[in-house]
């Protein structure tokens, strides 16, 4: 494997470890505040929101002077706006602040370690590559939520100084560790001209696949946003049980995309996987509605992780093998549908979950089957597209 490959895994892996240790402990310490829990649904939003507007833009400037300055000031934005959440002591006000800072900041990693990955390989092993980028961030969320769960006994701020303290360590890491993967040379001068709408990314068949991409963390999100509440209503799930439950599903998630993806995953084989994916997802969110247990809610959420960790991987590698746009734009463009997904899932599921409890699950399990539908759009426009030179 390539050294450089194995620097942004590592990076990636410590990034989503910060990010996954606030998860068991983001509602509690909402609602402890005394805020309706309404308020998490909007600090999803918002943070999201953020990022759709500053991702595209920090993709066309990594387009410019490189990806290792943008992925620096990233984490170091990441790292300041956990340590303001965990100072602000229940302060509604400082929570939103927090929430925007690092939605600033996350279009920086994110995008940007798309297309350092797609700068480094060849597009025969990028979906492999992306197989490992996806079990990257499934490390951090395995051993993040399981290490916030065992953190907020020392208080529920805890878990979100461990977070900032792990963000600056990886900006140390980035400075004096990852090198630049965009050589001066194949860089946009600023010379350029105007810098390219991260629409200019959205023709063709590719606009079904970012739609998908829109859809599939539309589902995710709004999994995420209610799954806590629906469990405390289940069994009374503490933030602890909450740890157990995505430590277990990351474990099996990490397999699929560390050892299923990479080994078998070849250029054609998307399309097929992309489907088996959207049916198992299906079905993990309707197992998920019997959840009696902690265990049980493990056991249900692993097979909702087997049929996620397929779909990520390879939606992204069909898109950074379609597009005809910068690498930096078109992971640019591609974060920003996952703020859109991450802005709508979140108030959709919410409001749902506030109607009734079931319906954020029934709703997820519908979108993942519809959602074939788009992958069969892509693959007719992308067949007729080939087709038309050999019939002239």
């Amino acid at each position: 494997m390539d050294r450089r490959m194995g620097v942004i895994m590592i990076m990636l892996v410590t990034v989503f470890l910060g990010f996954g240790i606030i998860i068991p402990v983001l509602p509690e310490m909402i609602v402890g505040s005394g805020a309706e829990r309404f308020h998490l649904y909007v600090m999803l939003a918002v943070y999201s929101a953020a990022s759709f507007v500053l991702s595209p833009l920090w993709g066309s400037l990594s387009d410019r002077i490189g990806r290792k300055p943008v992925l620096a000031i990233g984490v170091l934005g990441f790292s300041v706006s956990f340590l303001v959440f965990g100072l602000s002591g229940g302060n509604l006000a400082l929570m939103y602040i927090s929430r925007v800072l690092g939605g600033v900041f996350s279009g920086a990693t994110t995008s940007c370690a798309v297309a350092y990955v797609a700068d480094i390989t060849t597009p025969e092993k990028r979906t492999r590559a992306m197989g490992l980028v996806g079990m990257s961030i499934g490390l951090g969320f395995i051993f993040g939520p399981g290490i916030g769960g065992l953190l907020s006994g020392f208080g529920l701020a805890t878990p979100f100084f461990a977070a900032a303290a792990l963000a600056l360590l990886n900006f140390g890491f980035a400075i004096f560790v990852l090198k630049e993967s965009l050589p001066p040379e194949r860089r946009r001068g600023a010379d350029a001209g105007p810098r390219p709408s991260r629409w200019s990314a959205f023709q063709g068949p590719i606009a079904y696949l970012f739609v998908l991409l829109f859809v599939l963390t539309f589902a995710l999100a709004g999994l995420e946003s209610t799954l806590q509440y629906f469990q405390m209503e289940r069994f009374e799930a503490t933030p602890r049980d909450m740890g157990v439950m995505f430590l277990v599903s990351g474990i099996v998630g990490a397999l699929v995309q560390g050892g299923f993806i990479r080994r078998y995953a070849k250029p054609g084989t998307e399309p097929t996987l992309i489907r088996v994916g959207l049916t198992v997802q299906a079905l993990g969110f309707v197992l998920l509605l019997f959840s009696s247990d902690v265990w049980t809610a493990s056991l249900f959420m692993s097979v909702f992780a087997v049929g996620n960790s397929l779909l990520r991987p390879c939606v992204t590698s069909l898109i950074t093998q379609t597009t005809q746009a910068g690498q930096g734009v078109t992971g640019g463009l591609s974060s920003s549908m996952d703020s859109l997904g991450r802005i709508a899932g979140p108030l959709v599921a919410g409001g749902l979950f506030e109607l009734k409890s079931a319906l954020p699950f029934f709703a997820g399990a519908a979108i993942s089957l519809g959602a074939m539908l788009l992958l069969q759009r892509f693959l007719a426009r992308r067949g007729t597209i080939a087709a038309a030179p050999a019939a002239k």
